[in-house]
């Protein structure tokens, strides 16, 4: 038997770790996150709704053992007091034993307005992988398709949006009417919202949260099979690992249309500002690990339900390397004499 290196040996137990440890450690981030969040639901102050959120998940990573770098957090723009690109978290072990290196994108609250007003669709989010395994991606949006895995390499970022949803169509087995497409409900979608009307598929418009209907659209029985416009790039790289997890597929292309933000990606090191990014590209990582909780319900996740003795959340958590997604719902008990676990 030929004798493992010291990388081998390490990327093993990083990838070990991922899924004993971390894991569920990433689980309770999110599920803090989204708990905290939930308080504040329908408030109408998206403000606090994200700090609340942001704190707990960061006082959660606090206790993890890892050394964490956060590629992905609070906007490279905001003046974030905590969870902003490049701060470090994570704690060590106190006997000094080895802890993995881990990167990690955050959206401490996706879809902050509707927390705010108690609208469906908003979410915790994380995902994490070893060193250099999910892109840093400049704070501007990003042209995007995400489908499921039955049409990959089925959609071109480029093609008539009627040639992508005959193809869709194809491959799902169904005709392209019975098509539902979710489209960010903003001004510069428009032509594509004509266009995906004109070729006779349905709408899905949201507000905000096209993380999350990414994610529905990689899952079979949702509803959505498509998710087709621009958003934040960010959020388009924690979508990537999502669909790599789910096996489905996604592309991406950085809208650069400033002079600050050719700038930007040029000291990020990108050189070929219209690069057509697949979720591999957005996400490398060989070792990912995807976490979200609901917040406020939606199409894949229930929103955090309170009752007198705890909390109910509803989560999904995923890892690349073992090939396994969760669905997990949890059940917070509040310590007391009198606990009551309810079903349902």
């Amino acid at each position: 038997m030929a004798t493992q290196t010291l990388p081998e040996i390490r990327a093993r137990s990083f990838a070990q770790n991922l899924e004993s440890d971390l894991a569920a450690q990433f689980l309770s981030v999110v599920e803090n996150a989204a708990i905290a969040s939930a308080h504040t639901m329908g408030r109408d102050d998206r403000h606090l709704s994200d700090q609340v959120a942001t704190e707990a998940m960061r006082q959660t990573m606090d206790g993890i053992p890892m050394r964490g770098r956060i590629v992905i957090g609070e906007g490279e723009r905001d003046e974030a007091p905590m969870l902003y690109i490049g701060e470090k978290v994570g704690a060590e072990l106190p006997d000094g034993s080895e802890v993995p290196e881990v990167d990690i994108a955050v959206d401490p609250l996706e879809g902050t307005n509707l927390c705010a007003t108690g609208a469906p669709g908003s979410i915790t989010v994380l995902a994490a992988s070893e060193r250099d395994g999910l892109l840093n991606a400049p704070d501007c949006y990003m042209e995007k398709i995400v489908v499921g895995p039955s049409c990959k390499n089925a959609v071109e970022l480029d093609a008539p949006v009627a040639d992508n949803l005959k193809n869709i169509a194809k491959r799902l087995e169904r005709d392209v009417e019975d098509l539902v497409v979710i489209v960010l409900d903003r001004p510069r979608h428009q032509k594509l919202i004509a266009e995906i009307r004109a070729a006779g598929s349905r709408i899905r418009l949201i507000s905000d949260g096209d993380l999350s209907a990414g994610i529905a659209a990689a899952v079979l029985g949702t509803g959505v099979h498509a998710v087709m416009g621009s958003g934040g790039a960010p959020e388009g790289v924690i979508t990537a690992a999502a669909i790599r997890c789910l096996n489905g597929y996604m592309l991406g292309r950085l809208v650069i249309d400033k002079p600050e933000l050719e700038e930007r990606i040029a000291c990020m090191g990108i050189k070929d500002k219209n690069k057509i990014y697949e979720a591999e590209d957005l996400a490398p990582g060989k070792r990912l690990i995807f976490a979200a909780t609901g917040v406020t319900d939606g199409a894949l996740l229930k929103g955090v339900r309170f009752f007198g003795e705890g909390t109910r959340t509803s989560s999904v958590i995923m890892t690349l390397s073992t090939g396994k997604v969760r669905f997990v719902d949890s059940i917070h008990v509040e310590k007391g004499p009198n606990v009551k676990v309810r079903f349902s």
